[in-house]
Protein backbone atom coordinates (compact mmCIF):
# COMPACT_ATOMS: atom_id res chain seq x y z
CA UNK A 1 0.00 0.00 0.00
CA UNK A 2 1.25 3.51 -0.78
CA UNK A 3 1.12 6.39 1.49
CA UNK A 4 -1.43 9.02 0.45
CA UNK A 5 0.24 12.59 -0.47
CA UNK A 6 -1.40 15.75 -0.35
CA UNK A 7 -0.34 18.64 -3.28
CA UNK A 8 -1.74 22.17 -2.08
CA UNK A 9 -3.66 24.07 -5.15
CA UNK A 10 -2.47 27.34 -3.50
CA UNK A 11 0.38 28.61 -1.74
CA UNK A 12 0.24 31.43 0.56
CA UNK A 13 4.13 33.19 0.98
CA UNK A 14 3.05 34.04 4.36
CA UNK A 15 1.23 32.89 7.00
CA UNK A 16 -1.86 35.09 8.64
CA UNK A 17 -1.04 36.37 12.04
CA UNK A 18 -2.79 34.72 14.57
CA UNK A 19 -6.20 36.35 15.01
CA UNK A 20 -8.75 36.21 18.43
CA UNK A 21 -12.75 36.80 17.68
CA UNK A 22 -14.08 36.64 20.66
CA UNK A 23 -18.23 35.83 20.63
CA UNK A 24 -20.23 38.66 19.74
CA UNK A 25 -17.26 40.40 18.72
CA UNK A 26 -17.20 42.10 15.05
CA UNK A 27 -18.50 45.17 13.08
CA UNK A 28 -22.09 44.93 12.41
CA UNK A 29 -24.73 45.64 9.31
CA UNK A 30 -28.04 45.56 8.04
CA UNK A 31 -28.02 43.91 4.45
CA UNK A 32 -31.98 44.67 3.36
CA UNK A 33 -33.30 41.15 5.01
CA UNK A 34 -30.81 39.58 7.14
CA UNK A 35 -28.02 41.08 9.10
CA UNK A 36 -23.87 40.54 9.00
CA UNK A 37 -21.51 40.40 11.79
CA UNK A 38 -17.88 40.73 10.28
CA UNK A 39 -15.74 38.38 11.76
CA UNK A 40 -12.43 37.71 9.76
CA UNK A 41 -11.54 39.66 6.52
CA UNK A 42 -9.40 38.86 3.78
CA UNK A 43 -6.61 41.44 5.68
CA UNK A 44 -6.64 38.71 7.99
CA UNK A 45 -6.04 35.89 5.96
CA UNK A 46 -3.98 36.61 3.25
CA UNK A 47 -6.98 37.03 1.30
CA UNK A 48 -7.79 32.85 1.78
CA UNK A 49 -11.44 33.71 3.08
CA UNK A 50 -13.61 35.72 4.94
CA UNK A 51 -15.87 34.75 7.41
CA UNK A 52 -19.04 36.25 8.58
CA UNK A 53 -21.99 35.71 10.74
CA UNK A 54 -25.73 36.52 9.57
CA UNK A 55 -28.02 36.26 10.97
CA UNK A 56 -31.64 35.75 9.87
CA UNK A 57 -35.05 37.21 11.18
CA UNK A 58 -38.27 34.98 10.52
CA UNK A 59 -39.60 35.58 7.22
CA UNK A 60 -36.31 37.12 5.94
CA UNK A 61 -35.26 35.95 2.25
CA UNK A 62 -31.94 36.90 0.49
CA UNK A 63 -32.32 38.14 -3.06
CA UNK A 64 -31.50 35.40 -5.09
CA UNK A 65 -27.83 35.83 -6.69
CA UNK A 66 -24.88 34.32 -8.63
CA UNK A 67 -21.71 34.76 -7.50
CA UNK A 68 -18.53 34.94 -10.57
CA UNK A 69 -15.83 35.16 -7.93
CA UNK A 70 -16.41 33.23 -5.20
CA UNK A 71 -17.68 30.16 -3.51
CA UNK A 72 -19.55 30.14 -0.34
CA UNK A 73 -19.48 27.62 2.78
CA UNK A 74 -22.54 27.85 5.28
CA UNK A 75 -22.80 26.28 8.67
CA UNK A 76 -26.45 26.49 10.27
CA UNK A 77 -25.79 27.42 14.01
CA UNK A 78 -29.69 28.73 14.96
CA UNK A 79 -32.82 27.91 14.10
CA UNK A 80 -33.20 26.41 10.30
CA UNK A 81 -32.04 28.04 7.13
CA UNK A 82 -33.58 26.70 3.85
CA UNK A 83 -31.05 27.12 0.90
CA UNK A 84 -31.80 26.57 -2.70
CA UNK A 85 -28.90 26.41 -5.00
CA UNK A 86 -29.76 25.69 -8.82
CA UNK A 87 -32.65 22.78 -8.98
CA UNK A 88 -31.79 21.72 -5.04
CA UNK A 89 -33.20 22.82 -1.88
CA UNK A 90 -33.06 21.69 1.65
CA UNK A 91 -33.26 23.03 5.15
CA UNK A 92 -30.67 22.57 7.79
CA UNK A 93 -30.82 22.79 11.16
CA UNK A 94 -28.13 23.87 13.64
CA UNK A 95 -24.68 22.05 12.79
CA UNK A 96 -25.90 21.53 8.80
CA UNK A 97 -23.36 22.42 6.28
CA UNK A 98 -23.60 22.97 2.68
CA UNK A 99 -21.42 24.59 -0.10
CA UNK A 100 -22.55 27.75 -2.70
CA UNK A 101 -20.84 27.15 -5.46
CA UNK A 102 -20.02 30.26 -7.48
CA UNK A 103 -21.79 30.42 -10.96
CA UNK A 104 -25.10 29.04 -9.97
CA UNK A 105 -27.98 31.21 -8.44
CA UNK A 106 -28.77 30.46 -5.44
CA UNK A 107 -30.59 31.69 -2.03
CA UNK A 108 -31.38 31.46 1.54
CA UNK A 109 -34.37 32.15 3.91
CA UNK A 110 -35.23 31.75 7.29
CA UNK A 111 -37.55 28.16 7.06
CA UNK A 112 -38.36 28.17 10.57
CA UNK A 113 -40.73 30.49 13.22
CA UNK A 114 -37.68 31.60 15.61
CA UNK A 115 -34.62 33.73 14.18
CA UNK A 116 -31.82 31.49 12.83
CA UNK A 117 -28.42 32.23 12.17
CA UNK A 118 -25.34 31.15 10.00
CA UNK A 119 -21.90 31.16 10.06
CA UNK A 120 -20.30 32.16 6.08
CA UNK A 121 -16.86 31.34 4.90
CA UNK A 122 -16.23 32.96 1.56
CA UNK A 123 -12.89 31.68 -0.24
CA UNK A 124 -11.40 33.33 -2.01
CA UNK A 125 -11.83 36.89 0.12
CA UNK A 126 -13.16 39.78 -0.81
CA UNK A 127 -17.05 39.29 -1.23
CA UNK A 128 -16.85 40.87 2.58
CA UNK A 129 -16.16 44.20 1.11
CA UNK A 130 -19.62 43.89 -0.80
CA UNK A 131 -21.63 43.15 2.84
CA UNK A 132 -19.28 46.65 3.75
CA UNK A 133 -20.80 49.04 1.35
CA UNK A 134 -24.27 47.77 0.92
CA UNK A 135 -24.72 47.63 4.54
CA UNK A 136 -23.11 51.58 4.37
CA UNK A 137 -25.63 52.31 1.81
CA UNK A 138 -28.71 51.03 3.26
CA UNK A 139 -28.14 52.89 6.35
CA UNK A 140 -29.04 55.62 4.18
CA UNK A 141 -32.37 54.41 4.12
CA UNK A 142 -34.14 53.08 0.93
CA UNK A 143 -31.44 52.83 -2.03
CA UNK A 144 -31.74 53.81 -5.57
CA UNK A 145 -31.89 50.26 -7.52
CA UNK A 146 -29.69 52.09 -10.16
CA UNK A 147 -27.12 52.57 -6.82
CA UNK A 148 -27.31 48.92 -5.97
CA UNK A 149 -26.85 47.33 -9.67
CA UNK A 150 -23.24 49.15 -10.11
CA UNK A 151 -21.79 47.67 -6.71
CA UNK A 152 -23.11 44.50 -7.24
CA UNK A 153 -21.32 44.08 -10.47
CA UNK A 154 -18.49 45.01 -9.29
CA UNK A 155 -18.16 42.52 -6.61
CA UNK A 156 -19.36 39.77 -9.93
CA UNK A 157 -22.73 39.26 -8.39
CA UNK A 158 -25.54 38.86 -10.79
CA UNK A 159 -29.33 39.14 -8.59
CA UNK A 160 -32.00 36.96 -10.22
CA UNK A 161 -35.63 36.48 -10.24
CA UNK A 162 -35.61 32.25 -10.75
CA UNK A 163 -39.25 31.20 -11.79
CA UNK A 164 -39.22 28.77 -8.29
CA UNK A 165 -39.07 31.98 -6.22
CA UNK A 166 -42.56 32.71 -5.74
CA UNK A 167 -42.97 29.32 -4.76
CA UNK A 168 -40.56 29.71 -2.28
CA UNK A 169 -41.68 32.28 -0.91
CA UNK A 170 -45.59 31.46 -0.67
CA UNK A 171 -44.56 28.16 1.41
CA UNK A 172 -42.56 29.27 4.40
CA UNK A 173 -44.48 32.99 4.09
CA UNK A 174 -41.34 35.13 3.33
CA UNK A 175 -40.93 39.07 3.35
CA UNK A 176 -38.98 39.00 0.26
CA UNK A 177 -36.85 42.60 -0.18
CA UNK A 178 -39.03 45.17 -1.98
Amino acid sequence: MTAATHTPTATVSDPPALTIIQPGDGDTGWLGTVGVQFKLSGSQTNGAVSVVEHPFPVGALVVPHLHTLEDEYSIVTEGEIGFRSGDREVVLGPGGYITKPRGEMHTMWNAGQVPARMIEIISPSGFESFFRELSAVLAGGPPDPEQLMPLAARYGIQLGQPGWLPDVIARYNLTPLT
